[in-house]
């Protein structure tokens, strides 16, 4: 194939979409394990509780580090579910998950409408959008509910709307706005933000630029308004609450460096785990936005500004990536545009065939790839801990149940009661004490003398077991917290 034809780019795009959709809805319905625990607790967890009354509560939720945009928005889709009868832990976290991954591939179509907004020709933008589409480490992070993945739509379609030159009003606004809203769901997406205002500012087009700012500034009301309806007597809160959450944020982050306890990497970590994941695509998604710099420098100033500021940062995780990832595949399609016509000749099949590669291989990652747990980096990075949500799924099928431990993990690490669903305590790693009755079903390893009745056992990893506790019923614990340990 020498060359994409303009009449084919199409074709070649949606089926990039269509596939790249399957395999997201794939883990959306299939992969019950957890990447990290802000999958959980940052999103779903935290809705749960506002929909049904109970759940556990991470500590930012406690100190108001994270505002309610992203749960909130969660949180509707929960309640949604519940008025039509998905009322079962399966059915509404299928439609969550499903909804995930189905901005996932509309963000893939935004990297498509960002690179041609860019000055990409067709085919250019057609392949890179596919890419964006196949991408391995992008297709696994996507159906996961973390303010990463969704702010990355909102991203990639308010940059191709509000950079697009001679733009009516209304896309100037409508971009603007989705930038903003961005921010709400990920405070880093700010950065895009100053980056639009910049480019506008560098094109002397003044007018969108201030039209722009006003709308930044609207988002930005909206912003320190809800902190200040939910936040306003949280510890240390300032000025009622507005833009608590913004503080206290920067303040564990960047001033008090504290994000460091859990782990920090060197400098070469974006660079090695986006290679690992997507070795060739990696490779020629970098070299192509390189060339772009001198149709998109402003974008591209964008990128590089946003990559700058997450290797600085001593932890790292690959996922802080993921809103930057389609801009970068973007500028990848403008790169391909500027290429002598003979060297787009092979890098537009090379591209296509890297994505392709990518995509195929993409239920292969390891959390090596991925960049997590360094101790065990030859682990599959799907169904991380997903015995244990199967676990709290069968236990809520459970009438008699009472009361959980689960010992098998952290439970920072499993579903808590958005898998549960059931307003019980959850305890874990042997306490409490089983005399105290205080539970009566254990999720552990199958083991010699178990001290009850084996009523599941997970058919992926046998080793783990539900069991009931010979015991008839549980003590109430009067000062049981509903605190994420």
């Amino acid at each position: 194939m020498p060359t994409l034809d303009r009449r084919w780019t199409q074709p070649v795009l949606w089926g990039a979409l269509a596939l790249g959709l399957a395999a997201r809805l794939y883990l959306a319905l299939g992969d019950d394990g957890i990447y990290w625990p802000d999958e959980v607790y940052q999103s779903l967890e935290p809705a749960h509780r506002l929909v049904y009354g109970y759940g556990l509560v991470a500590w930012e939720f406690v100190d108001g580090a994270r505002n309610w945009a992203l749960p909130g928005l969660v949180a509707g889709l929960l309640k949604l579910c519940q008025w039509v009868g998905l009322d079962e832990p399966r059915q509404y976290l299928g439609v969550v998950k499903g909804l995930f991954a189905l901005c996932g591939a509309a963000t893939a179509y935004g990297t498509y409408r960002l690179a041609r907004a860019s000055g990409a020709d067709e085919p250019s933008a057609g392949v890179t959008g596919a890419a964006c589409a196949l991408a391995a480490p992008l297709i696994y992070f996507s159906p996961r509910a973390m303010s990463e993945t969704a702010s990355a739509l909102p991203v990639v379609l308010g940059l191709a709307l509000a950079l697009e030159r001679r733009a009516p009003r209304w896309k100037l606004v409508l971009g603007a706005s989705l930038l903003g809203a961005a921010v709400l769901l990920r405070l880093q997406s700010g950065l895009f933000c100053v980056g639009l205002l910049g480019v506008l500012a560098a094109r002397k087009e003044w007018r969108p630029a201030l039209t722009s700012l006003c709308v930044f500034a609207v988002w930005a009301a909206a912003f320190g308004l809800l902190d200040h309806l939910t936040w306003a007597d949280a510890p240390g809160a300032q000025w009622g609450g507005w833009f608590h959450s913004a503080l206290k944020y920067l303040q564990f982050n960047l001033v008090e460096d504290r994000s460091k306890a859990w782990g920090t990497s060197d400098a070469g970590y974006y660079a090695k785990h986006l290679f690992l994941s997507m070795p060739a695509l990696a490779v020629l998604t970098g070299l192509l936005a390189v060339a772009s710099f001198r149709r998109a420098a402003g974008l591209a100033l964008m990128a590089a500004a946003f990559l700058a500021m997450h290797h600085w940062v001593g932890h790292k995780e690959l996922r802080f990536l993921y809103p930057v990832l389609p801009v970068l595949f973007a500028l990848a399609g403008v790169g391909l545009s500027s290429l002598p016509t003979r060297v787009a000749q092979i890098a537009l099949p090379a591209t296509l065939a890297a994505a392709l590669w990518s995509g195929a291989g993409f239920h292969s990652l390891t959390m090596g790839d991925v960049g997590q747990y360094p101790d065990r980096p030859q682990s599959s990075a799907y169904d991380d801990f997903g015995p244990v949500n199967r676990m709290l799924l069968a236990a809520h099928d459970r009438a008699d149940l009472c009361g959980v431990r689960v010992d098998v993990a952290h439970l920072a690490w499993s579903g808590g009661s958005t898998y549960l669903h059931r307003p019980v305590p959850l305890y874990h790693l042997g306490q409490p004490p089983l005399e105290l009755r205080l539970f009566n079903y254990l999720v552990t390893f199958d083991q010699p003398r178990l001290p009850g009745e084996i009523v599941f056992r997970d058919s992926r990893s046998p080793s783990v077991v539900l069991v009931r506790l010979p015991q008839g019923g549980c003590a109430t614990e009067p000062g049981y917290r509903w605190r994420l340990p």
